[in-house]
């Protein structure tokens, strides 16, 4: 075997990239899933006033440079991946890592942004004491937005993992034969 029939597993620093993306993918993927599986199942054998209290701390708490790194993370990860290997961009596992990336901006940060954001600013805004009569609904949507986040991050992180072992095992294209 010469050195044009080697795997991706000779280009150590690009392949590092892309595993390091998939670790970021895979944290955030296990956060969503332990949070709907977990923490939301919990959530709804308690009162109103206990919900809107510890809710409200939990939003509040994730709000940390480690949590801001993991959750903005696996995009940029993976597009520094791509840019590592560029070459390859025709390979079917830049696509894979490519749509990985954009499906979590899009169905992570974006839906974030807009869904889940706005209803974690107005269940900090409730007083315990003196509950909203939707605050059951409110519950019930954060969980169903949280629940498709666990969805879309699970996916991410399966194309970001499918795409590595594909790029693993894939020989880099040989140049073509001089004339």
């Amino acid at each position: 075997m010469d050195a044009s029939d080697r795997p991706a597993l000779s280009q150590p620093l690009p392949l590092a990239l892309h595993a390091l993306a998939v670790a970021a993918f895979g944290v955030m993927a296990g956060f969503f899933w332990t949070y709907s599986a977990n923490v939301n199942l919990a959530m709804l054998t308690v009162d109103g006033a206990t919900y809107a209290t510890v809710q409200s701390a939990f939003n509040r708490h994730v709000r940390h440079a480690l949590f801001f790194a993991l959750f903005f993370g696996p995009p940029p990860l993976a597009a520094l991946a791509l840019l590592a290997g560029w070459r390859q961009w025709r390979g079917g596992w830049f696509a894979a890592l490519a749509m990985a990336g954009l499906l979590y901006l899009l169905g992570i940060v974006v839906f974030t942004a807009q869904v889940n954001l706005p209803l974690n600013h107005y269940t900090e805004s409730w007083d315990p004491a003196a509950l909203p009569a939707d605050w059951a609904a409110t519950r019930e949507r954060w969980n169903a937005a949280n629940l498709w986040r666990t969805g879309a991050s699970a996916a991410a992180f399966a194309l970001a993992l499918a795409a590595l072992v594909w790029r693993a095992a894939t020989p880099p294209r040989r140049p073509p034969a001089p004339a």
